[in-house]
């Protein structure tokens, strides 16, 4: 099941509208986050949850739950995620990551150009150009030197989670 870019936008309202999430990620002193949420065995854990798990996403999900996504990119629906690290964040630079988290317009704009509607493969992306975003933005492809999303290069491709994709990247994608 597809979910649309109205979909999506409806889902961020109701989750932008409540006062409370989805006890999904809980902060630790540390920062860290834990994953709340179990899971039946054999069942592939959802987007968020996939990146709990890898460890390596701790900037892209306290983003994620300062703008209000977390159930959104929670829910059913197929998303493909290009996933930037801890370390694509930091080549932001402290002063633009706070920047960007005190204003929640500009960040729920950065993290959801950061998401396409569907699940698309490494094998589907090769064979595009563009791919609109949930932001309304397309991102460029190119296959040249590896696979690249804008100014970003997909470092993993095609990890599965129970409700679409995640490609994992070493730039933030910043829309015009």
């Amino acid at each position: 099941m597809s979910i649309s870019r109205r979909g999506f936008v409806s889902r961020l309202a109701t989750v932008a509208g409540s006062i409370a999430l989805a006890p999904i990620a809980i902060a630790s002193a540390d920062g860290c986050y834990e994953d709340m949420t179990p899971t039946a065995y054999g069942t592939k854990p959802n987007i968020v949850q996939t990146a709990m798990q890898a460890g390596s996403f701790n900037t892209l999900l306290g983003a994620v739950k300062e703008a209000g996504l977390v159930e959104a990119l929670s829910g059913e629906g197929a998303l493909t995620v290009f996933a930037p690290t801890d370390e694509a964040f930091a080549k932001l630079g402290e002063e633009t990551i706070r920047t960007v988290l005190a204003d929640k317009a500009l960040l729920t704009k950065i993290l959801t150009y950061h998401v396409v509607s569907g699940r698309v493969m490494a094998g589907d992306v090769v064979k595009l150009q563009t791919a609109p975003t949930l932001q309304g933005q397309d991102v460029r492809i190119s296959t040249i030197g590896g696979v690249r999303i804008n100014d970003s290069m997909v470092v993993t491709p095609d990890i599965e989670a129970s409700n679409g994709i995640i490609h994992i990247i070493d730039t933030v994608l910043i829309p015009a």
